[in-house]
Parts: C-alpha cells; structure tokens; sequence
C-alpha cells in the first residue's frame, strides 16, 4: 500500500505519540531513579521559563494554523501553507514547542531525564513525521513550498 502524499503525510499522527512516549518514559524513570534534585533554584526557574515558552510557541502555531484554515493534526494532509506568525521563524514551531516544553519539565521540575528524551524525541520526529510532512508539502504546494524551505529553517537553525 503507497500512501498518497497529496493527501495526507502519515497514518499515525507521530510527534505527540512520540512526545507522550517520551513523557510517559520520563516520569517512569523519575521514579525509579530520580534525577535531578541538586538542581540550584535558577536552574529550575530556568526549566520552566523554557516550558512555558514551548507552551506558548504550541499555542501560537495552533492558533495560525487555524486562522489559515488548515488542520493541525500531522497525520492530516494540509489545505493552506502557513508561513506567516511563528512558521515565518521556523517550519515546525509545534514541535519545537514541544521539544523546548519537554526540556524544560526536564530542567524545571528536577527531572533530568527528560533532557535526553526530549532530543530523542525531537530527532524521532524529525525522522517519522517532519521529512513525510515535508514531502507531502513539498507535493500539494510545489514552488510556493520550495521558496518557504528555503529561507525558513527546519527547526531555528
């Protein structure tokens, strides 16, 4: 069975089964082998200043998308090219939001198990969902994707 990427990227919607993974992984190992409980107090201001900042940049994406009339789910195919608002900074603000939410639970709770789970969920993603949703951009939009890819970085780098 081929999968049509004319209209829809994914059978499974990957990055939040991935991150939900990740955090479910994460509190498990918490409680079996707690991770960070030296963590100065700056540290931990910092960890949450950094998930409440993925929370936001997850809000805002979602809050375009839906202004632009498209879907939000990653295992939906996209009906317009949201470029404008956060996507104008990076082409997955959502799941940088969620990658930066997950480091900073890492950091601002003390749970230093996360750190590493949040850039292996980031990769896992990039891998199962981005590159597929990237194709499947690439197919509805044409030129219009193209000049977007190329001036927006996948992620802020």
């Amino acid at each position: 069975m081929t999968l049509d990427l004319h209209a829809r990227p994914n059978v499974l919607p990957w990055p939040p089964v991935i991150f939900g993974i990740a955090w479910i992984v994460g509190f498990v190992l918490e409680q079996f082998a707690p991770s960070g409980d030296a963590l100065p107090h700056w540290a931990l201001t910092i960890g949450r200043v950094i998930a409440a900042a993925g929370i936001l940049l997850d809000l805002w994406a979602m809050g375009a998308m839906t202004s632009a009339g498209t879907n939000i789910m990653p295992n939906h195919g996209a009906s317009h090219l949201v470029t404008s608002g956060p996507f104008a900074f990076t082409r997955n603000p959502i799941y940088l939001g969620n990658t930066l939410f997950t480091l900073g639970i890492g950091l601002g709770l003390g749970a230093l198990w996360f750190v590493p789970l949040g850039f292996a969920a980031a990769w896992s993603v990039e891998r199962l969902a981005i590159r597929r949703e990237e194709a499947h951009l690439s197919a509805r939009f044409g030129a219009e994707w193209s000049s977007y890819a190329a001036k927006t970085p996948r992620w802020l780098w």
